[in-house]
């Protein structure tokens, strides 16, 4: 059964930097894509950054202005969340998800898309 975990959350002074863990579990090829998406209290789910496991691809989303990257570790399963000179503004409740499979990694909106999801891990960026 594919299983996700996000981890690695927690409080941060603004123009801090937090580095967010998804490990991924159950899949039994390459064909999937892995996206981080985050929910602000009152606010709709976005995304900020997406991987495909079939070719090492990483996009980005304009949401983290420059200040998010994704990186994987294929030997550990996990696909990481890379967050730099975090705001007040990035505090969310931050979700790995997986779409599977994924001939094209779809990394916009709110991800309907995508069949897989984690529990989650709080951010709160304090100023």
């Amino acid at each position: 059964e594919v299983q996700l975990q996000a981890s690695g959350g927690g409080l941060v002074q603004a123009g801090g930097s937090l580095r967010l863990s998804c490990a991924v579990s159950g899949f039994t090829s390459d064909d999937y894509g892995i996206g981080w998406f985050r929910q602000a209290p009152g606010k709709e789910r976005e995304v900020v950054g997406c991987f495909s496991r079939k070719d090492g691809t990483t996009w980005r989303h304009s949401s983290g202005e420059g200040r998010f990257t994704i990186a994987s570790d294929n030997a550990k399963n996990t696909v990481y969340l890379q967050m730099n000179s975090l705001k007040p503004e990035d505090t969310a409740v931050y979700y790995c998800a997986a779409d599977s499979p994924a001939p094209y990694v779809y990394c916009s909106g709110y991800g309907p898309d995508y069949d897989f999801w984690g529990q989650g891990t709080l951010v709160t960026v304090s100023s």
